[in-house]
Order: structure tokens, then sequence, then C-alpha cells
């Protein structure tokens, strides 16, 4: 495919870009892009992933950038348009929804119409692509969520949301790894960290992940049934 660019991010890394959107296609490709990068020689130092981008960090000492580049575009444009994406198992998160745990349920349903219970069955009801990981370690950007739930962000972000709390906003929905503040729209809570150091592998989620969400009630929630 050649519908890519290639530029210079300082002296020491590529940014290859597809045009701006979010597509599962164009990030699949920017998926393996990064697979592949991170392969090619030990100098290339990362590969990270953005919705519709890659970005290739590499020490300008140990190899030649001009020929990074020429192997990074000999790559790209031999992506396939549609990646196969099954490699991905799908990642179960339980969620407590609403009350106390998702303090903005009843708003989101009363925006949209409809009960808080359909809000939860359109929040579960479909696998979500993990597009970037970002904003705090862990923060997993996945989309989309049902259009009838995407709501612009709130117009007054919290100044702290809790650690775990399940979010939607603009067309996405994340769980907040941390206390944090945050503008996203509060509908529940899971028990599961998306980044913990302690682990072999601290992050949870990684670009290209698929998730499904499911209820649970607050006795599993707290785990004493």
């Amino acid at each position: 495919m050649s519908d890519f660019r290639i530029v210079a991010a300082g002296d020491a890394a590529w940014l290859v870009e597809w045009p701006a959107r979010i597509d599962p296609d164009v990030n699949s490709r920017a998926v393996i892009l990064a697979d592949r990068a991170r392969q090619l020689n030990p100098a290339v130092r990362d590969a990270v992933v953005g919705y519709c981008s890659t970005t290739i960090y590499f020490d300008p000492l140990r190899i030649d950038g001009t020929e990074l580049e020429l192997e990074l575009r000999q790559i790209a444009s031999t992506l396939p348009v549609a990646p196969d994406t099954s490699r991905n198992e799908e990642i179960s998160i339980g969620v407590c929804y609403g009350d106390e745990f998702g303090p903005d349920l009843a708003d989101v349903a009363a925006r949209a119409a409809m009960s808080e219970a359909d809000v939860i069955a359109l929040h579960t009801a479909r696998t979500y692509r993990v597009y970037v990981v970002g904003f705090i370690p862990g923060f997993a950007y996945m989309a989309s969520v049902d259009e009838r739930l995407a709501l612009p962000r709130r117009a007054s972000p919290r100044l702290r949301v809790p650690a775990g709390s399940v979010a939607i906003a603009a067309g996405q929905t994340g769980i907040y790894p941390r206390e944090t503040p945050g503008g996203w729209h509060l509908i529940g809570r899971t028990r599961l960290n998306p980044f913990d150091r302690s682990r072999p592998r601290p992050f949870l989620f990684a670009p290209g992940d698929r998730v499904r969400f499911h209820a649970i009630d607050r006795a599993q929630f707290e785990g004493t049934s």
C-alpha cells in the first residue's frame, strides 16, 4: 500500500503515517509495522503505535537512519489492506455498573433516551479494539461504542476519578488504571488493573487486542460471592 508517508521525528526516529482516521485495518497495519520494526535491528529502540501511525525510535550511532527508512518503506508498502487480527485473544472484563461505581450511568441513559439497563446492554454487546495505550500507563483507548452512546466528554472534568473506573467519551471506552483527573463519563468499575509493574507483562492491554465487557453484581465485584 502506498497510502502512507514517512517523516523524520527528530534525528533518531521515523514517523510512518496513514490517512488520519480511527479504522481497524489502518491500525492493524500500524501494529504489524511496529512488530516487524522491533525485529529489524537491535539498534531499533522502540516502536510506538498510534491510531494511524507508528513511530520507530532508533540509535543513530548504531544504525544508518536512511537505510532504516528504506527498510520501513519496504515493509509499509507490502502490508495487507485488511490484516488478519485473529491472533489477538479476547480479553474479558467484569464491570459493576451504576451506583457509586458508575455515577454517570443515569445521565448517559437520560441523554441517550433509554434505560440504564439499555446502556449496559449496549456497552457489553460489542467487542472493542484497543487502538492506542497512553494518557497514563495502561489507559487503553478502545473503539467503537454504539453510536447512541457516543457522547462528548464531560463539560467539567473530575479532579479525581477512582482507579478501575470504566468510562465512555467521543465514541470510545476505557478503564482508568489509577486515580487521576478525567473528563469521561463513568458508567462502572472493574477490579482488574490495566497496569501493574509487578506482573511479568505490566500492561494488560496492547494495540490490536480485543476486549469484551460483561456485567457483574456488587457481591462479585467485592469478591464475596
